[in-house]
């Protein structure tokens, strides 16, 4: 039987990128878009200071606790299905969260945002997966598609900009109807459904303390940066956390059917990956957050120009992506690329850590982000091969979900540490000092300074990590096993 008999999508494979590299950016668009718009949906609605960070919180809560629910669900019922549906109810959650009239009804759109983007996003990387199975068509795929993944939260901040300032706030969610909808229609015709052969039953024990622990996990770090470290609810929430993820490992190693089965995690190459993306997802958090504040609160940035800041990493982020995947993963391999990301991306926070007040964009933050931009090329792109490399067609979702999970729940950890960090570092600085807006200048300085160094050295541990745990192979291994049952 020929390769295009085996495979329904392949004629059409091409079409097909586009389409979930498109959807990609729509999810990883909403993670950073609503960032700018928040001042303004602030003023309209009416909610306070302290509440403002659960309008992003909702979103990740949603998706990182109920992403390998979503991933698994796919597997069972077809991505075809998984991914259509996942558009259409994104669209739906898109559409109340601009149409909210009070603070709940938005932090209902977004939490409902989050849980279909758990349908959809495994199911996209999974499709890719399963669809790409020449290594050289593979490599040129996953470039494109990492390259979106890893710019499109900076994209998110320029096109947040943009529709706040010349439209609304409302347009950063209206905007994703645009998207999705078409992309819902497209992915009629597009794809083809395949639901697993067996369709074994869902691991309900599995499912739950999954979902479960890991919501306990997001929530119990994002609780910690409005309320505190030693606030009983944080400290409930993440001893849920651990005894629920720790049931999970247990109930996972006996059921004859897991949700997250260990051979997925088990091996050396996807588990080093997976660590990778997380730990990179908190390092990354520095960077558009604080230089966020920073353009805007210390250098007087508007949102579109702060926006445009971001644009060069967004721009290197792309061409590293492509190149890398095209270029160097069929010569080096993923852990040696991974690695040397990681070191640039130590480089480009210990770099960003030295500005100051009159810091100059050209001179200092341009640079910096340029070095960051090339590390996240380099982790990212050959990142997503390796998590989903040689992995068994029926766990290509619950696979790829996994890269999303470790990304949200690295991201969600990110938000609570660094912005605890920032918070103690500022005071510590005004302890004793004279309350004016050049001390205060001076004091949010010295927290950005102080959470890109602990960013720095996040970068410099998954380096070891990847450097110890991922072993050399190279893109053109033939992946026998999905091949064969594709």
């Amino acid at each position: 039987m020929s390769h295009n008999e085996l495979d329904p999508h392949h004629a059409r494979r091409w079409t097909v990128l586009g389409l979930l590299a498109l959807t990609q950016l729509m999810v990883v668009l909403d993670a950073t878009i609503v960032n700018i718009a928040l001042p303004s949906a602030q003023t309209d609605l009416g909610f306070s200071d302290d509440s403002r960070q659960w309008v992003v919180t909702a979103y990740a809560l949603a998706f990182g606790s109920l992403l390998l629910l979503g991933g698994r669900l796919g597997d069972y019922f077809g991505r075809k299905w998984a991914f259509i549906i996942g558009l259409l109810g994104f669209a739906i959650a898109s559409a109340i969260g601009g149409a909210s009239e009070s603070f709940g009804m938005l932090i209902a759109a977004r939490a409902l945002q989050g849980a279909f983007g758990a349908l959809l996003a495994p199911a996209g990387l999974a499709l890719l997966s399963t669809i790409f199975t020449d290594p050289q068509e593979r490599a040129k795929a996953f470039g494109a598609f990492g390259a979106v993944a890893a710019g499109g939260a900076a994209l998110g901040l320029l096109l947040g900009g943009i529709l706040t300032e010349l439209l609304s706030w409302r347009w950063c969610l209206y905007v994703n109807l645009l998207i999705a909808i078409p992309a819902a229609f497209g992915s009629l015709t597009l794809l083809h459904n395949r639901a697993h052969p067996d369709r074994p039953p869902l691991d309900l024990a599995g499912t739950i303390t999954a979902t479960a622990g890991l919501f306990s996990l997001v929530f119990g770090f994002s609780n910690s940066a409005t309320d505190s470290w030693t606030a009983p609810l944080t400290i409930a929430a993440l001893a849920a956390a651990v005894i629920l993820l720790a049931a999970n490992v247990v109930i996972e190693s006996r059921v004859r059917f897991p949700l997250l089965p260990p051979r997925v995690i088990a091996d050396r190459n996807r588990g080093g990956a997976f660590l990778a993306m997380g730990l990179s997802g908190i390092a990354m958090f520095a960077v558009f957050l604080f230089l966020t504040y920073y353009l805007q609160n210390t250098k007087g940035y508007t949102p579109i120009e702060t926006g445009l800041a971001f644009l060069p990493l967004t721009i290197v982020i792309a061409i590293t992506g492509i190149l890398v995947n095209i270029k160097l993963l069929a010569r080096f391999g993923p852990r040696p690329l991974m690695t040397l990301g990681m070191l640039l991306g130590a480089v480009a926070m210990f770099w960003v850590a030295q500005i100051t007040p009159d810091s100059s964009y050209v001179g200092l933050i341009l640079p910096a982000l340029i070095v960051n931009a090339l590390a996240m090329g380099l982790i990212f792109a050959p990142g997503l091969v390796s998590a989903t490399h040689d992995v068994l067609p029926t766990d290509a979702g619950v696979a790829s979900a996994t890269v999303n999970v470790m990304q949200q729940v690295g991201g969600a950890i990110g938000t609570a540490l660094l912005s605890s960090i920032f918070a103690s570092s500022v005071a510590s600085y005004l302890s004793g000092k004279p309350d004016t807006p050049a001390i205060t200048d001076l004091a949010n300085v010295h927290g950005y300074t102080v959470c890109f160094y602990v960013a720095g050295g996040i970068f410099l541990f998954g380096a070891v990590v990847v450097g110890l745990m991922m072993e050399s192979f190279k893109v053109e291994d033939p992946m026998a096993s999905m091949t064969a049952a594709v």
